[in-house]
């Protein structure tokens, strides 16, 4: 996927409550539902809930996605 695709389909997500399951550069997977996705140069990166945490949020860079998908 472009980054650009990936970005589009985070900001979706994000905008709409919905899960994505996404896959790194190292074929690591990770779903959870995006809270936010910051592209600016300093951060470059999207933080979301796990499924079934609500209580936990974690970041991940943008660099590091290879794919994502909404599940």
């Amino acid at each position: 996927m472009t980054y650009e695709q990936i970005v589009a389909v985070l900001g979706y997500a994000g905008s709409h409550e919905r899960a994505v399951r996404i896959v790194t550069s190292t074929q690591q997977e990770v779903t959870g539902i995006p809270t936010s996705v910051d592209t600016h140069v300093t951060a470059h990166e999207v933080f979301l809930h796990p499924l079934g945490d609500d209580s936990t949020e974690i970041s991940m860079s943008l660099g590091a996605i290879h794919r994502v998908e909404l599940i």
